[in-house]
């Protein structure tokens, strides 16, 4: 089952239903809003991911890029890869609202834009970490990159993934009320 689809869609899933919105607003009115705030969030992940590409792009043509080892190598790929896989994830939204536009499909709209950005920044995630470990490798050594690049993945899947999901089924807050209430 879907989970977190608007419920006109009828698919809800009831067990991690959010709280009431107070808001007053058609279904048009919370496509339209749940539209422009997805277009804000690709704008920022969009921009950051294409400053990171942009640098990727350019690395092979420095005088120091025959320096890198084979693994390095391999990552330096792997990031540039990664990189290219967000770039057009986080811009596919705009693709699809542009071959839709003025069709009635925003709400489907909204759902693909947000399966897209998600998978997005998982590759975000994915470059991010990739370049970190292919520059911490190479300025450091192996076992400073990996664990510098270990402490960003946990700050990632922490930050990006746990705490919004565990505050959208309500948690965190129980989890922090519990350890911070005076007994």
């Amino acid at each position: 089952m879907v989970t977190g689809w608007p419920e006109s869609a009828g698919r809800r899933d009831e067990s991690i239903a959010a709280p009431a919105d107070p808001r007053r607003e058609t279904t048009a009115q919370r496509d339209d809003r749940n539209l422009t705030e997805l277009v804000q969030e690709l704008r920022v992940a969009g921009l950051g991911v294409q400053v990171l590409f942009g640098f990727l792009l350019s690395l092979p043509f420095t005088v120091r890029f025959d320096r890198l080892n084979g693994f390095q190598h391999d990552l330096y790929l792997a990031s540039l890869v990664l990189a290219a896989v967000a770039t057009t994830l986080l811009i596919g939204p705009v693709a699809y609202h542009r071959l839709v536009f003025r069709r009635g499909l925003k709400e489907e709209l909204v759902r693909f834009a947000n399966s897209l950005a998600l998978l997005g920044l998982a590759a975000v995630a994915g470059t991010v970490l990739s370049a970190v470990l292919l520059i911490t490798d190479y300025v450091a050594g192996a076992v400073a990159g990996g664990l510098i690049t270990a402490a960003f993945a946990c700050m990632i899947a922490v930050l990006w993934f746990a705490v919004p999901l565990t505050r959208r089924q309500g948690r965190l807050q129980r989890l922090l009320e519990a350890l911070f209430t005076p007994s």
